[in-house]
């Protein structure tokens, strides 16, 4: 077999192996369909070691703007909710001696909280029962913890909860 026969079997061995490749084995991504789950990122809790500190960092520093929260009923710093674009939140807490600093839990989003709380249960999730949150948010949560111990928030931004307020405001 001279060199240029040597090439066109290379070539050839390559062509089908791309088309067998192509047409005959489904791709593993055509295989596995995303589950559509209408979640996203709502906001990251965190507890810091200095309450104004961290609040001039990320608002002046970082650009972030205050959407709602600050004061706790005391008068000391309380949670706030800083605003990072329209949807998606940094909620910043005083770290205490059962809250230390780092995060706290993931705030995740959902458009109907109930459906979401049956869907994951069924899926053998411990979530909480959904209640209206009488402080801070006024949101629509519920609460799941991922094998790893991390909280997830399960968020439904009803209508009249600061959340909801802080997103239907948001101007570009």
């Amino acid at each position: 077999m001279n060199r240029t026969e040597s090439l066109l079997t290379g070539v050839a061995i390559f062509a089908m192996g791309a088309i067998f490749g192509i047409f005959v084995m489904p791709s593993k991504a055509a295989q596995e369909q995303p589950i559509r789950t209408g979640l996203r990122l709502n906001h990251v809790g965190i507890a810091v070691k200095d309450f104004q500190e961290s609040v001039d960092f990320y608002t002046k520093v970082m650009g972030f703007r205050v959407a709602f929260g600050g004061t706790a009923p005391d008068g000391k710093p309380g949670t706030i909710y800083l605003q990072i674009n329209r949807d998606t939140f940094l909620e910043v807490a005083p770290s205490t001696a059962t809250l230390p600093v780092g995060i706290t839990h993931i705030g995740i989003q959902t458009d109907d909280e109930d459906a979401t709380v049956k869907r994951l249960r069924a899926g053998g999730a411990t979530v909480t029962d959904p209640r209206i949150s009488p402080a801070l948010s006024k949101s629509k949560l519920a609460n799941v913890t991922d094998p790893n111990g991390i909280r997830l928030e399960l968020n439904e931004l009803i209508p009249g909860s600061e959340t909801r307020r802080a997103v239907d405001s948001w101007k570009e």
